[in-house]
């Protein structure tokens, strides 16, 4: 660690320090003192995630054996008493890094693994891009189509890795006067951002969510999740393209693209063309046709991938574990807010009956659309998604017209995914950034664009889905303020 990071940890250590010396009862606040030293790890991880004086994974790591240390009913002895407030299980804490959600996401894994190490991912790219054509317009919405597509199977960063490499000789072939190299380079990251949100497992922020509503007893399936996902994210990139055409216009008239090759017809490639297919499938399907949640259907890849050696060891220790475990400390930190009943005590301490249900949902997104602007998404919804889902709670039935607590907590995993107007954001964007022909004004006015209208995007889109019924009615309505606090508890069940 250098000096610079050094110095950053120490003001964040100190800054959640000082949390202890907070006056908390002056201020109408009866907090348990394992309440205090959750808020001081929350705020630690907060500052640490935004300063980054270690990496934002390493940061989950820390939150977590914080929280067994100082708030588990294995913590250090001199740290528990009966005076102490209500302790959370180690083991649910630890049940954070196996927790299904997570399953999830590594079947995800498995799959991009899979697709990339035989070429599917090149030769899908070459199939679909061929009906754009050779009309640089159509051929810049077809790559953003493509990107998008990928991104709601594969990590954002690797698809977006992935179609920059394709893009290379692409753009090239413009002069350097050409403002349409822009509009490339800056097409791939806001597709691979906006292509995350169409699925589950296409982007940490919607796992987070759907765990929350999964612990507070709102299931949404993979294929509701589509049902809107994808057709917001249809909508989204088609004025993203309009955007990019409006402020970059491109003076080339003719281009082709040269990618891919022939689909592969070995054993192992066949496996996983039909693996692929059929887990897809399965999750478009969902729990309610093929008696599995999605869930379990990621367990599929996994199994068919590791038995038939199409995923070797050696594939395995290039997959995104950092990812997995940034998830597992959102989730801890969303544990404890619950169990410790801090959560209940500070959104009681604040009149949310009396706002307005639309004006809470914007205020969310909002402040979670300017967060996720400059730290890492996951970290974002990490942090925000437990208290949303709270506040959801105790608003109660004022939420229905809107979704209720669903609509509210997809708001706020969507807007996490909408930051994207600086080249720190999100690293697709940096990526796009490294390439030298995207500026950060350009980026910035792009980003803050499609940041706007896709959460103006998103409300209509949930009061529509409300109008139409189809999260069900929201149980969290029907829930009392004490049950708010055991929301969680299905989790450490598991």
């Amino acid at each position: 660690m250098n000096k610079a990071k050094l110095i950053k940890a120490v003001i964040a250590l100190l800054i959640a320090g000082s949390v202890f010396f907070v006056p908390f009862e002056a201020m109408g606040l009866n907090l348990t003192p394992v309440e205090v030293r959750v808020i001081a790890i929350f705020l630690m991880a907060a500052l640490f995630w935004i300063l980054e004086p270690v990496p934002i994974w390493t940061t989950s790591m820390l939150v977590i054996v914080t929280s067994l240390a100082t708030v588990s009913n294995q913590c250090l002895p001199f740290l528990n008493g009966d005076d102490v407030g209500k302790l959370v299980s180690s083991k649910a804490i630890m049940a954070t890094f196996a927790d299904p959600i997570i399953m999830l996401f590594l079947g995800g894994f498995f799959l991009a693994a899979a697709a990339t190490k035989y070429q599917l991912d090149m030769n899908l790219a070459k199939v679909l891009l061929k009906p754009f054509g050779k009309n640089p317009k159509f051929v810049l919405l077809g790559l953003m189509m493509i990107t998008a597509v990928f991104s709601m199977f594969m990590s954002n960063t690797a698809t977006a890795a992935m179609m920059l490499a394709i893009l290379a000789p692409v753009l090239a072939m413009f002069d350097a006067d050409d403002k349409g190299r822009a509009a490339f380079a800056l097409a791939i990251p806001i597709a691979a951002n906006v292509g995350g949100m169409g699925t589950p497992i296409g982007t940490p922020p919607n796992a987070i969510a759907l765990k929350a509503l999964g612990d507070m007893g709102n299931t949404v399936s993979f294929g509701t999740w589509m049902a809107f996902g994808i057709p917001y994210v249809i909508i989204l990139i088609l004025i993203a393209w309009a955007l990019l055409l409006f402020l970059f216009p491109i003076k080339k008239k003719s281009m082709e693209l040269n990618v891919g090759g022939k689909f592969l017809k070995t054993p192992k490639a066949i496996i996983v063309y039909i693996t692929f297919a059929v887990t897809v499938l399965l999750w478009v399907l969902g729990k309610g046709i093929v008696g599995m949640d999605s869930n379990v259907v990621a367990m599929i890849p996994m199994a068919v991938f590791a038995v038939t050696q199409v995923i070797t060891k050696d594939d395995l220790k290039k997959m995104s574990w950092d990812v997995l475990w940034l998830v597992a400390g959102g989730f801890a930190l969303g544990l404890e807010l619950q169990q410790t009943g801090l959560a209940k005590n500070l959104i009681d301490a604040i009149p949310f009956a009396t706002w307005s249900p639309f004006g809470l949902m914007i205020g969310a997104g909002v402040i979670c659309l300017f967060m996720a602007n400059f730290m890492s998404h996951t970290a974002t919804a990490s942090l925000l998604v437990p208290i949303i889902a709270v506040v959801g709670v105790n608003v109660g039935s004022n939420l229905d017209g809107l979704g209720g607590v669903v609509a509210l907590l997809v708001s706020v995993a969507f807007a996490s995914s909408l930051g994207m107007s600086l080249p720190i954001s999100t690293p697709p964007n940096a990526l796009a950034h490294a390439t030298g022909l995207v500026d950060t004004k350009g980026m910035a006015k792009t980003g803050v664009f499609i940041g706007v209208v896709g959460m103006v995007l998103t409300y209509a889109m949930m009061i529509l889905l409300a109008q139409l019924n189809v999260f069900g009615a929201p149980k969290a309505a029907e829930a009392t303020a004490p049950a708010a606090a055991q929301v969680s508890a299905p989790a450490a069940q598991k």
